[in-house]
């Protein structure tokens, strides 16, 4: 069950994916060049993951946009060139977005779902035969009502991509925005080529700790300190995500939140992975960029022991602004430490 080239990695967030006001030759030309590959490289990682909205290439009439392919196949060539592997990861589809939860028709439309097969049939033939490409289907699916749905869709869009690429690594994800209780719900990997994955964000409390886009649901003057009281993580999920409790700390024995907390988290994946002998990756963590440093580390040092323990591939959220780069200024002071630990 081993992913091979795809041990550590990083997300190329913002630069074909979440562009906000940036969709245009400009950003793509610019926000990610090959020094950026080369950099990523020299940090001792084995590849990336690609985040790619639907629209980048391809219009919603259906007409295929070559100049987006183009800055998929630059990235693979810097890629090759530094020896790193990519995951191509469809983060925006034609119809749905993790993010927004009015954008979701594509769950309820057969010609969206056509118009989402499609384009993995067009992914596959350019793609799927490349030994250093795993494509990741959909990233984030919503709420357990498109669970049955997404087995569905997932499917149907795997039997028509082994039509094109018998052999390619197929990664697909569960509800709840690819979360581990998700997983439960997915359906037996359709052959030996699926890898099931994951996100990993928890304790929420600390690493979303004032982002604005959650402000619904959590004060963005919030603030907690990662090796608090397990007690206190508890009270403070109760106010803010009652829903998380139960499946978040259940069976937790710690006094505070410490490496025991990721340990039964991945022990809950592993025991999926078992079950249906399928690989298990991790394709986002991290920390905002306005929590505390040295929390910052101790969080990324305990979140290291469970992954080397469970020997789960991963990519941490994400190399380049977007409130979580790890370039970034935040970063500057505990860079060299936080990189042994990715």
């Amino acid at each position: 069950m081993e992913l091979k080239g795809f041990k550590k990695g990083i997300n190329l967030a913002g630069w074909l994916s979440q562009c906000r006001d940036h969709y245009n030759e400009e950003h793509y030309s610019t926000f990610i060049t090959e020094e950026d590959i080369k950099r990523i490289a020299d940090m001792g990682l084995d590849h990336v993951r690609l985040p790619l909205d639907y629209n980048v290439i391809r219009t919603d009439e259906g007409e295929y946009i070559e100049q987006g392919f183009k800055h998929i196949d630059d990235c693979l060539s810097w890629c090759e060139k530094y020896n790193l592997n990519v995951v191509l990861d469809l983060h925006k589809a034609y119809g749905f977005v993790f993010d927004d939860e009015n954008y979701c028709h594509f769950f309820y439309s057969l010609n969206t779902q056509d118009y989402f097969v499609d384009l993995w049939k067009e992914m596959a033939a350019r793609y799927g035969n490349r030994k250093d490409v795993i494509l990741e289907l959909l990233n984030e699916v919503t709420t357990i009502e498109y669970a049955e749905i997404w087995n569905e869709i997932s499917t149907r869009t795997v039997k028509e991509i082994r039509k094109i690429a018998p052999e390619c690594k197929i990664m697909i994800g569960g509800i709840y925005n690819n979360s581990i209780y998700g997983l439960n719900l997915l359906r037996r990997p359709y052959d030996e080529n699926i890898v099931f994955t994951f996100h990993l964000y928890d304790p929420i409390l600390f690493t979303h700790q004032g982002a604005y886009w959650i402000k619904d649901y959590l004060p963005t003057d919030f603030r907690i300190k990662y090796r608090e009281r397990l007690d206190k993580y508890k009270e403070q999920m109760e106010i803010y995500f009652p829903d998380h409790v139960s499946r978040v700390f259940s069976n937790n024995t710690s006094e505070v939140m410490d490496e025991e907390f990721f340990d039964l988290l991945f022990a809950q994946a592993k025991q999926i992975s078992d079950k249906y002998n399928v690989p298990l990756y991790c394709g986002e963590y991290g920390v905002i960029d306005i929590a505390d440093e040295n929390s910052t580390l101790e969080w990324i040092r305990d979140i290291h022991k469970a992954f080397e323990k469970y020997d789960i591939p991963r990519a941490l959220w994400c190399y380049k602004e977007m409130d979580f780069g790890l370039i970034g200024e935040h970063y500057k002071n505990i860079y060299d430490e936080f990189i042994k630990n990715l």
